[in-house]
């Protein structure tokens, strides 16, 4: 699977488990070529903008994530840097 059909997939499976309002996913891993232990796996950043998140301290919402993609986590996706907001969290942030 390549990277591009690997984003697309992951922002299928967090579109459908959470149902977000904004996914935006970035692909790092051309800063990580050459790391050790990196096995060739994608290295990526997720924004997710979720009403699901509500309520829910910040390990809950990447645990959350982290099922949703389980799978790819094992095979695919090497480091996983999440973002995980609310809609009033995201209206809120100045560094958007």
């Amino acid at each position: 699977m390549d990277r591009v059909d690997l984003i697309e997939r992951v922002r299928r499976l967090l579109l459908a488990g959470l149902p977000a309002d904004e996914v935006l996913i970035e692909d790092e891993s051309d800063a990580h070529v050459g790391h050790r232990g990196s096995g060739g796996g994608a290295h990526l950043r997720v924004t997710i903008v979720a009403e699901a998140f509500a309520g829910k301290a910040p390990l809950a919402r990447h645990r959350a994530v982290h099922a949703l993609l389980a799978d790819d986590l094992k095979q695919r996706i090497h480091a996983l840097a999440l973002v995980t907001l609310t809609r009033d969290e995201a209206a809120a942030r100045t560094d958007r």
